[in-house]
């Protein structure tokens, strides 16, 4: 699943490229927990903005960075969604992907996949062209990270997406292909990989559907980031109750098996768009919740270990994107109750971090939480990624009045129902399961032993965090072997 064989001679000439590019990696280790970071590093940092195309700011792959454009490192960055948002009792918190370099938390899933073939030497930045199919910030993350590597990049992502997203890639990618369609097209984006399989050129595809150091980074680094957020509240009569996310490609939501394994009672929800009902009935269609991609399910998603399954309106997204970040809905919310505080951290949430937001308010009132239990869920980037929309809306609708505010405050915070939810048995999360198949088997040559391993070998999943230290090995070997910790 996570391929460790090291390639000598490739191997000599990424570390070539590493010295020359004055790149030291961090481990995982590192970036779950920045106290262990070189001080000179640290130091170094502080001179570096977040988005710096900076080989430091690999260290910067974390939940741990300060809320600011170049700080130093704290604790986790969370927010807790009061009742006055949320209509509900229990306590929703969400750490903040807006702090990390690309404004996501995309930039870990891509070192989780690029980094174990570069220290192998199974990918040569000197010769290979590293391609990253996206729905949007995945390719983002790519991009930096080849950007920091000085070896070529090719962004691929629809052409539908915001147009912030293709503004800055434009001056970071070496190439960007837009697919047809929007986040739901993800097909689209598969097929050009294979175009460009057979095209001839010299080139690796780190796929982030089927990469399953994807799934490792998030395991091992946003796991024990939730994890951290739930030792920093959690009072004695405290329960942590589940966790939610878009499935997307499938890397946050391992996350939940993390919690699970400290938690076996939570459950791990699964969510996705009402416009496009994949898991919750085998559905398909267009949305406007932004790069979680659908219309088929990850090979690196864990179903068997997937409680629910939850669809949220993306009109409900859209509404609340414009509530939280128009002066009229940030003043309506003020009315309400809502801290200046919180008002001003709302535009931390993208529009697939309201969704998450959504998904957690359906959770907790299908549940019937109260005020001692707690949910978790993400933010994966902020509306920096989508002025654009806002102003899109703005001319589509008009100006966002105090009436709108009202109308969706209302309908879509206070009025959360409990319809598209479903529990799943054994056999419905078979049936989720098993529409892999036509996807990876079918599609993309992954084998029928490997997908019936999937489901029926418990010990598949487990497997995958052995690989964290064995990979910190190889990175701390690359480090030593460059010689560049010695210089610093």
């Amino acid at each position: 699943m996570i391929d460790l064989t090291v390639y000598p001679d490739r191997l000599a000439r990424s570390l070539q490229r590493a010295r020359e590019q004055k790149i030291i990696i961090p481990t995982l280790k590192q970036q779950r927990n920045p106290k262990l970071i070189p001080p000179a590093i640290t130091a170094q940092l502080k001179k570096v903005g977040l988005w710096d195309l900076n080989p430091l700011n690999l260290f910067r792959i974390t939940w741990h960075n300060e809320p600011t454009p170049g700080g130093g490192f704290g604790p986790v960055n969370f927010i807790e969604f009061p009742k006055a948002l949320t209509g509900v009792e229990a306590r929703i918190l969400a750490p903040v992907g807006k702090w990390f370099p690309t404004g996501a938390h995309k930039v870990g899933a891509a070192f989780g996949c690029l980094v174990p073939r570069l220290v192998t030497g199974q990918f040569d930045p000197t010769s290979q062209k590293a391609v990253w199919p996206s729905t949007g910030n995945y390719c983002r993350g790519g991009a930096y990270d080849s950007a920091l590597l000085a070896c070529e990049s090719i962004a691929i992502l629809p052409e539908g997406m915001s147009q912030e997203r293709f503004n800055w890639l434009a001056s970071v990618a070496g190439e960007i292909i837009k697919t047809p369609g929007s986040e739901s097209n993800v097909k689209e984006i598969f097929d050009k990989c294979w175009e460009l399989r057979q095209s001839g050129q010299d080139l690796m595809i780190f796929n982030q559907f089927e990469e399953f150091g994807n799934y490792l980074w998030h395991h091992e680094v946003t796991g024990p980031a939730l994890l951290e957020v739930l030792e920093q509240v959690m009072g004695p009569k405290d329960t942590y109750r589940g966790f939610m996310s878009a499935t997307g490609s499938a890397g946050t939501i391992a996350s939940g098996d993390f919690l699970k394994s400290r938690f076996p009672a939570s459950k791990i929800v699964a969510s996705e768009a009402l416009q496009c009902p994949t898991l919750l009935n085998n559905g398909f269609g267009a949305h406007r919740i932004e790069g979680i991609g659908d219309k088929h399910v990850p090979w690196i998603h864990n179903v068997k270990n997937t409680d629910m399954v939850v669809a949220i309106d993306d009109e409900a997204t859209i509404s609340l994107i414009r509530l939280f970040n128009e002066p009229a809905g940030k003043k309506y919310l003020a009315g309400r109750g809502v801290t200046e505080d919180l008002i001003n951290k709302l535009s931390w949430a993208g529009i697939s971090g309201v969704s998450n937001l959504l998904s957690a308010i359906k959770f907790a009132k299908y549940y019937e939480l109260g005020e001692h239990d707690i949910v978790l869920t993400v933010l994966t980037d902020s509306m920096e990624m989508y002025g654009s929309r806002l102003q899109e809306l703005t001319q589509e609708r008009g100006q966002f009045s105090e009436l709108d505010a009202a109308a969706a405050y209302h309908q879509y915070l206070m009025g959360v129902t409990l319809d598209y939810i479903q529990e799943l048995t054994y056999y419905e999360r078979k049936r989720v399961h098993n529409l892999k198949y036509y996807t990876w088997v079918e599609q993309q040559g992954k084998t029928f032993e490997e997908i019936q391993a999937q489901w029926y070998d418990d010990s598949y999943w487990s497997d995958i965090p052995t690989h964290a230290e064995q990979i910190d090995t190889l990175i701390e070997e690359f480090n030593a072997e460059t010689g560049l910790l010695k210089e610093l």
